[in-house]
């Protein structure tokens, strides 16, 4: 039997096997085992022993001598060695079925755990859609969920349609207010203007009155020193008489 060497890795290390044989050179020498029912290398091979039992055998059948006995007790040892040789193989061979039906059996459960695979991988897509489908739907539950207590904390309908109303009405008074101030705006406009017209009016008629007054006195200015002029010629001429 061929010893195999081992090499102990250190800590943290992978432990690796040396062989001296190859994987295909094992099989060879196993197959070679198995047909020579040999798992030792010591002491006489089994087929050799067979092999050895038929030859003694064939030579003892050969032989013109009386040795029917000898032939018989070869014979029974041959068949003995055959039996004792063939047990092993029927072994084998049930072992050899037994390792087929595990192979199937094996294949068949590899197949089986291959299909569950894939369906298990199948269901696990169908569950990621249903998580993605179901946190979008939790959404906008959410959603709704905030929008409601929005609502629930605006104050009723009839109360938001009777502020509305009166909202309306507050604005229906402000655009009439508005209305009547543009007008009273406007009339009051046209009074100021009138105002200023008749305040130009009045100006012009008091500056033609004072240019009227200051052209009177000027007249009577000059006709009082016209009459101080004729006076002071008269007190003269009678001076002179």
């Amino acid at each position: 039997m061929l010893a195999k060497g081992r090499k102990v890795a250190g800590r943290g290390e992978a432990i690796a096997a040396h062989y001296a044989f190859g994987p295909q050179e094992d099989d060879i020498i196993i197959k070679h085992r198995l047909l020579t029912r040999t798992t030792t290398t010591r002491g006489e091979p089994p087929l050799k022993k067979l092999q050895k039992k038929f030859t003694s055998f064939a030579l003892e059948i050969e032989k013109d001598a009386d040795n029917y006995s000898d032939c018989e007790r070869l014979a029974k040892a041959f068949l003995q060695e055959l039996t004792t040789f063939e047990l092993p193989l029927l072994k084998s061979q049930a072992v050899m079925d037994a390792n087929l039906r595990e192979k199937e059996n094996f294949n068949e459960l590899k197949d089986e755990i291959n299909r569950q695979i894939l369906q298990a991988q199948a269901e696990i897509e169908d569950l990621k859609k249903q998580l993605e489908e179901s946190k979008i739907e939790r959404q906008h539950k959410e959603e709704c969920e905030a929008i409601r207590r929005l609502i629930s904390m605006q104050p009723p309908r009839s109360q938001t349609q009777k502020i509305l109303t009166e909202l309306e009405k507050e604005i229906a008074m402000l655009e009439a207010e508005n209305t009547a101030g543009s007008r009273t705006l406007e009339l009051r406009k046209k009074q100021f203007a009138l105002l200023l017209h008749v305040v130009d009016e009045l100006q012009n008629t008091i500056e033609e009155d004072q240019k009227s007054l200051v052209e009177e006195m000027r007249i009577a200015l000059d006709e009082q020193r016209n009459l101080v002029e004729d006076a002071s010629g008269i007190s003269e001429a009678m001076a002179v008489d």
